[in-house]
């Protein structure tokens, strides 16, 4: 198992956040974690990424206890977080700082390449659209080649016709990288649409409701019956079935 979660439990003072969660994610697996707002998802992620220790329980990656912070897990979160001083390449490129310099600009071409922004190597954040902010983002994560990568909401920031395209982006960066993602959001249609399992959460304190096997081939049609079918059995777990 790439990343397991054993009985993690996590407390703020009073506030009981998560509940005795035991979760896996295999290598190479695309893991969307979803629930609403405050049900401890983005705690779940920083804990596994040891920015924060659980009240009880434990977090291993390839066996390790996860103690602190590793540049072989890598953060992209909602609030966009590229350097404004710096252009594309010099964002892609700001983890790279222990290669030799040819085989930084060659690993920073590779990425400026694969999320498909050839020509804005030279432009700043300033001159950038939102939705190629989150490719910048992307890129500078996977160019420190990491073990796993961690999305918080990436994308919900962007209005919804970039979040489609986004999610599309990132499923053909996913597949051509096979890296273990683990995924937050809030928003059903993009679990069913990217993940390959959907871990569905309960409200606070979080605790795992129900695991749903997303078994639908990649590209997906979003209104293919199956689709509907994996989409409306999660919005039935959590309580919106009659809404839909």
């Amino acid at each position: 198992m790439k990343v397991q979660f054993s009985d993690v439990s996590m407390r703020f003072g009073a506030m009981e956040v998560l509940q005795h969660v035991t979760l896996g994610a295999e290598e190479g697996e695309f893991l969307c974690i979803l629930g609403p707002s405050g049900c401890g998802k983005s705690t779940l992620l920083n804990i596994a990424g040891g920015f924060l220790a659980p009240s009880s329980g434990s977090v291993t990656i390839d066996g390790e206890p996860v103690t602190a912070p590793d540049r072989r897990r890598i953060f992209v979160f909602q609030e966009r977080g590229v350097f404004p001083w710096l252009t594309v390449e010099g964002n892609i490129g700001f983890g790279l700082f222990d290669m030799s310099a040819g085989d930084r600009q060659a690993r920073v071409s590779q990425y400026i390449d694969l999320v498909g922004l050839r020509g804005f190597e030279k432009s700043y954040p300033r001159e950038l659209s939102g939705g190629m902010k989150q490719r910048v983002e992307v890129a500078r994560a996977l160019a420190v080649n990491p073990d796993v990568l961690f999305l918080d909401e990436p994308f919900g920031a962007l209005d919804s016709i970039t979040r489609l395209q986004m999610r599309s982006e990132l499923l053909r960066i996913w597949r051509a990288e096979r890296k273990t993602v683990l995924f937050v959001t809030h928003d059903i249609e993009e679990s069913v649409q990217l993940a390959d399992r959907v871990v569905v959460m309960s409200a606070r304190p979080g605790k795992i409701r129900r695991v749903v096997d997303i078994d639908i081939p990649h590209p997906r049609d979003l209104s293919s019956r199956r689709y509907i079918e994996l989409r409306d059995l999660i919005f039935g777990e959590i309580g919106l079935a009659h809404q839909v």
